[in-house]
């Protein structure tokens, strides 16, 4: 694909289904591939983490196999294996949390960024349980040497669904009980989904506990995923007379904080056609209206991290002074995503600074076309095409980075 050529877009009115959600299908990738029995998941996404995903599965032992928006998948006793995650933090710490207490060597790998991104965070905690790792300074590449595992008590002080589920799936195979308690909620697709496979978990407040489990492949058809929704709410309600509605939109409450923030600014959203069932689903109807600044306070910012660019991008069109507070994890990102988000924006004219934790944007300033360097970043590629479109276009590069989670996003999203 290379670079892309984002127009200005003088009106928008979309009606899409939304790309199935990136987190659960991986997750349903890897516990189904570790699971006892066969299992069909529908409307899995086909995004490179997907893949990356999968391809660890094979290597592992488990039978993963597409056929259109459906994956088969048969799982297996894990084996020894040499395990390339690609760009998938979410792949890699939650396999190391699996195979730590499996026998086996095991050694996982991935790309460039991947590389950098930080794994004591996951490593540590393990260790305390028995694990047998060795990283390289904090990050990949990490071998493993299976070995049992004790239960244990952490107390997480940074906000991670990742490390929360990596404890948790350490804690199937553990000897005894794993109790992990957030200093806030985060997503909670890991304890969902063992639970509707035989997990022995349950949750109180900010608290997960998880028993040793033999867990049980399991049917089942992937949401769609909130954080896609959220670059076609942001283009409905930054350009005039836009609106849009997103079917079939993961409504779990731990991913939904977004549209709160946004309706909290005056944004004119509404939930439609709910379903329920262990993840939720409804469709997502936004339309343009008077905005005001967003703000979002350090006590929310873990649950809407994912979606802080996009909002940053929005937030250039609505008059007055956005804040983001509480954001530094987007530092241990794909890339140090407040200064990629900073950079990419003011390469569009956006009037937009940031300190150690913090992005403030100074809204309603006329922005510009401008060439966007994503470094990589899939997040970075679609908040900078959301503002491109509702400002004066934008051009891309590395426009391909977004197969990372939504590979037809220029062409469901943007149109081009």
């Amino acid at each position: 694909m290379g670079g892309v050529v984002v127009p200005k877009l003088t009106e928008y009115r979309k009606t899409v289904d939304c790309a199935p959600d990136k987190s659960v299908s991986v997750r349903a990738v890897i516990f189904n591939g570790y699971a006892t029995g066969s299992a069909t998941v529908k409307n899995i996404s086909r995004c490179a983490d997907v893949m990356s995903a999968a391809q660890c599965m094979r290597e592992l032992g488990a039978s993963v196999r597409f056929d259109g928006d459906s994956a088969h998948i048969t799982g297996a006793a894990f084996r020894g294996a040499k395990l390339n995650c690609g760009n998938s933090a979410t792949t890699a710490r939650l396999l190391i949390g699996l195979l730590s207490g499996l026998n086996g060597v095991f050694e996982l790998d991935g790309d460039t960024s991947l590389r950098a991104r930080p794994m004591r965070r996951v490593t540590d905690p393990l260790r305390e349980m028995g694990a047998e790792i060795t990283d390289t300074d904090g990050q990949l590449p990490i071998k493993i040497i299976g070995a049992p595992l004790k239960g244990g008590e952490f107390d997480l002080t940074v906000p991670s669904a990742q490390v929360k589920s990596a404890l948790l799936l350490a804690g199937i195979n553990a000897s005894g009980t794993v109790r992990v308690t957030e200093k806030a909620k985060t997503r909670d697709h890991t304890e969902i989904m063992l639970r509707e496979m035989n997990g022995r978990i349950s949750s109180d407040g900010n608290t997960v506990t998880v028993a040793p489990s033999v867990i049980y492949a399991r049917d089942m058809t992937v949401v769609g995923d909130a954080s896609a929704a959220v670059y076609l709410v942001c283009l409905a309600l930054g350009i005039k007379g836009g609106a849009c509605t997103v079917k079939n939109v993961g409504l779990n409450p731990t991913r939904t904080a977004v549209f709160d923030v946004l309706r909290a600014s005056g944004a004119n959203i509404k939930t439609d056609n709910v379903r329920g069932g262990a993840e939720p689903c409804g469709d997502i109807t936004a339309e343009y209206g008077g905005l005001r600044p967003i703000t979002v306070s350090a006590d929310v910012a873990p649950l809407v991290i994912d979606e802080i660019p996009a909002l940053c991008a929005l937030a250039c069109a609505i008059d007055g002074v956005s804040e983001f507070a509480g954001v530094g994890e987007l530092r241990v990102k794909e890339t140090d995503r407040i200064k990629t988000t900073v950079a990419a924006l003011k390469s569009l004219g956006a009037d937009i600074s940031a300190t150690a934790d913090k992005i403030t944007v100074r809204g309603g300033k006329r922005l510009l076309f401008g060439e966007v360097d994503t470094r990589g970043d899939h997040r970075i590629a679609m908040a900078a095409s959301v503002a491109g479109a509702i400002g004066a276009g934008a051009y891309i590069a590395d426009g391909e980075c977004v197969a990372v989670s939504y590979p037809d996003f220029f062409k469901e999203v943007i149109g081009v």
